[in-house]
């Protein structure tokens, strides 16, 4: 009878075979994001915003398909956009864009952290080390933080 069992190899696999990732990317010291790197980039809170936008204009043509996947992203984006307000998304996305020497994901990374020290930006994003000095970034930081907190 042993003779008649199939072996596990004679079975088609159960899963499709995955693209192994290419590596090119990263963020680290040295940004490299392969195919991505000169893609335009949102923060959480113009994801947020653009997200809104196009489920309210859906519902006003009563096309809305609220998927799982479509609830769970709008929930993510409630607790963490930075910024709720049009008004207020808009103004760090002037400032950010002043940052030219910046590269887009950074700048979307600065918008959606909203960290309070040059040194905590620096250590979540080490691309920018040599990019600004920390004088600039924090009074980056300091005007993205006055929106966030006096505004909101």
């Amino acid at each position: 009878m042993d003779g008649l069992k199939p072996k596990i190899s004679d079975h088609a696999p159960t899963t499709r075979s995955r693209e192994k990732p290419s590596g090119d990317e990263e963020a680290t010291a040295e940004l490299k994001l392969g195919e991505f790197q000169d893609v335009p980039t949102l923060t959480l809170s113009e994801a947020r915003l653009l997200i809104n936008a196009v489920i309210d204009n859906r519902k006003k043509q009563r096309k809305v398909d609220e998927t799982e996947t479509l609830i769970k992203t709008q929930d993510y984006l409630d607790v963490f956009a930075r910024f709720k307000q049009k008004e207020n998304i808009e103004a760090v996305e002037r400032m950010l864009s002043a940052k030219q020497e910046l590269e887009r994901f950074e700048r979307s990374q600065l918008g959606s952290l909203c960290c309070e020290t040059a040194e905590e930006a620096k250590t979540l994003i080490p691309s920018l080390s040599n990019k600004i000095s920390d004088q600039d970034l924090q009074e980056l930081l300091d005007d993205i933080t006055k929106l966030r907190h006096f505004v909101e």
